[in-house]
């Protein structure tokens, strides 16, 4: 091989080597971000589930008043 190959060789595997470094570092930027996302995800499912419940609350006590009002 000649000195000229070597040098086109081990330039590849530079910008290969920054491809990759520059590739995980967003991986790993992305993996924050999915993080982040699943507890937004999870706090989301809890406070729809307490908006459920209110809601079943409110239309109970609806029920309630509005047999009040037929018993009348």
């Amino acid at each position: 091989m000649s000195i000229d190959v070597l040098d086109k060789l081990e330039n590849k595997v530079r910008e290969a080597i920054e491809t990759i470094q520059l590739l995980q570092l967003e991986v790993d930027e992305l993996k924050g971000k999915n993080a982040e996302l699943v507890s937004q995800k999870e706090h989301l499912r809890q406070e729809n589930e307490q908006l459920k419940m209110e809601q079943e609350n409110f239309q109970d006590r609806l029920r309630s008043l509005l047999g009040q009002i037929d018993n009348i």
